[in-house]
């Protein structure tokens, strides 16, 4: 995991001060730092992309801690979760797609409303995708880390023993709400701290939602960085190195800006609870906080139904609800180009996902066989690159790679996406795999069965579940990388991805319906499969399933 970010993070340095060899340039210099400063756009876009990051953030985290507050351990808290998983899969591009097709001045709610309750029969003239404040890429972040952030929380409340303290608290005359802050967010907030701050630095460099609902007059600080690393001219990527490099700083800024507030918070949360408020306001607190959950649901939910909708429709003119008809030329027009591109992004998919898989079970085994304790660093260091934008160190890649004379192409894009898909297959399978009962192995040694016997015919059998689970969370999240493809595959590695990404410039609903679609079908499939198998697999020997 250090290896590449630090490689490319020295390969972002080197240019930001000057240095590429490749376009016959030497350092050191100030002059990259100079030109980006001297760009008039640079105060917009940067704060642009701090506001966006840590607006989302704190949105999506006091949704859903509040949730939880309210709800966990209810049946409509059940209900959320079991819509909230599989939209966990959903790629960003695709839902932010379906986003912009559902509330733009021409969506489908404008349709759905117009002209009974609107009086519009043509488009209104607003700016709702792509506003100058970045509203709406905030929105289709915080729909996209809501189901993120709860199922890594409820991870987490096992080891909390929330309903103990929660029921406690109610005994003392605390509302649901206040006796859930009070008693259990700060044990369970404790564990998903690396995790929220992977939202917060995701949140402020991410590029395929900001390309396609963010600003773009200027865009976010991100956006241009790939756009100078995509011009022709290598001199160029001296400033989107330097560009980068204030990228990487500004997200180190606002995760300590982050760390201050949660040390404040603390401050202030312990005179809170040491004041003894009962919360009066619980259960009003508790229907906002479904409503919001509910509607991220629905957000994404009826954003992919307008995705499929768009993929087969005909003519389709303000202010009809449906087309006027539905027709397969789309699919007939769109979809070799589609498909060609579902089978390279499946590939590549597979075998990083397959090859993470591997990794992760032959860490996970070594902590077994040698009483191996995963500390805390390591930990750190296994989200290091979720951490580290990747507008920060994968230009750097890109940049050495093209000093060392290596090539573009699939496996360059291979290892790339490995980077990012490792860290969370591992942190998908660890809990599940650490969690199994040894005493089954010692049974089976007991019977003669040798370590390596014990690990292929009774451990990993039995938790064939979780690892299917982490092997479709390792395709869902190849699925959906756009920048590493776009960059070190040097734009010849054509996936579902970088081809939607690339369509939506062009404004062609039909066929970013149809990219969307297949886009999303790619990734909820594995995880079907992942529900499926086991179930069919263990339908006789229902006492071996490992949850």
């Amino acid at each position: 995991m250090l290896g590449p970010v630090v490689a490319g993070i020295w390969g972002t340095l080197l240019p930001a001060f000057g240095h590429l060899p490749a376009a016959g340039l030497t350092g050191p210099s100030l002059e990259p730092f100079r030109a980006l400063f001297d760009w008039p756009g640079l105060p917009r876009a940067a704060l642009l992309s701090v506001t966006t990051g840590i607006g989302a953030t704190v949105v999506s985290l006091a949704v859903v801690t509040l949730l939880l507050a309210g709800w966990s351990g209810t049946r409509q808290f059940r209900v959320l979760e079991r819509l909230l998983s599989p939209l966990l899969s959903v790629p960003h591009a695709a839902a932010a797609f379906g986003l912009a097709f559902l509330i733009a001045p021409s969506g489908w709610i404008a349709r759905l409303l117009s002209p009974v309750m609107t009086g519009w029969d043509r488009p209104p003239d607003l700016l709702i995708v792509q506003d100058p404040l970045g509203l709406t890429m905030m929105v289709g972040l915080i729909i996209k880390e809501i189901p993120f952030l709860i199922l890594i929380s409820i991870a987490a409340l096992g080891q909390a023993q929330a309903q103990n303290s929660v029921t406690i608290a109610q005994a003392l005359g605390y509302g649901r709400v206040t006796g859930w802050l009070k008693t259990v967010f700060p044990r369970v907030y404790a564990q998903i701290r690396p995790p929220v701050y992977v939202v917060l630095a995701y949140s402020m460099s991410v590029v395929d939602v900001a390309v396609i609902l963010g600003p773009n007059t200027p865009p976010t600080l991100s956006v241009q960085i790939v756009k100078w690393m995509s011009d022709p001219d290598l001199s160029m990527r001296l400033l989107a190195a330097a560009g980068a490099i204030m990228q990487l700083a500004l997200v180190v800024g606002a995760l300590a800006f982050w760390r201050l507030g949660e040390i404040a918070v603390a401050h202030f949360g312990r005179r809170w609870i040491a004041s003894g408020a009962r919360g009066k306001c619980d259960p009003i607190i508790a229907q906002v906080a479904l409503f919001s959950g509910g509607a991220s649901v629905l957000a994404v939910l009826f954003g992919l139904v307008v995705l499929a909708i768009w993929s087969v429709a005909g003519y389709w003119s303000f202010p009809d609800a449906f087309p006027d008809g539905f027709t397969s030329r789309n699919w007939t027009r769109h979809g070799p180009g589609a498909f060609a591109a579902l089978g390279e992004t499946g590939f590549i998919a597979v075998v990083v996902a397959i090859s993470a898989l591997v990794l992760t079970i032959g860490c996970l085994e070594a902590e077994y066989r040698h009483g191996l304790r995963v500390t805390q660093r390591a930990v750190w260091l296994l989200y290091l690159p979720l951490l580290v934008p990747q507008t920060a160190f994968l230009p750097g890649l890109q940049t050495l790679m093209l000093g060392i004379g290596a090539e573009v192409g699939r496996i360059p894009v291979m290892l790339a996406h490995l980077v990012f898909v490792l860290p969370y297959v591992f942190l998908s399978l660890s809990d599940p795999f650490r969690a199994w009962d040894t005493r089954t192995g010692t049974v089976a040694a007991a019977l003669g069965a040798s370590p390596d016997g014990v690990l292929w015919r009774v451990r990993l059998p039995m938790l064939l579940r979780p690892i299917l689970t982490a092997l479709a969370v390792g395709l869902a999240v190849s699925v959906g990388q756009y920048l590493p493809t776009l960059l070190i595959g040097g734009g010849r590695v054509a996936t579902l991805t970088t081809e939607a990404i690339a369509l939506a410039s062009g404004g062609d609903r039909r066929a970013i319906g149809v990219y969307g679609l297949m886009q999303t079908g790619a990734a909820l499939l594995p995880f079907a499969m992942a529900l499926l198998v086991p179930t069919l697999v263990w339908r006789n020997r229902r006492g071996l399933r490992h949850e």
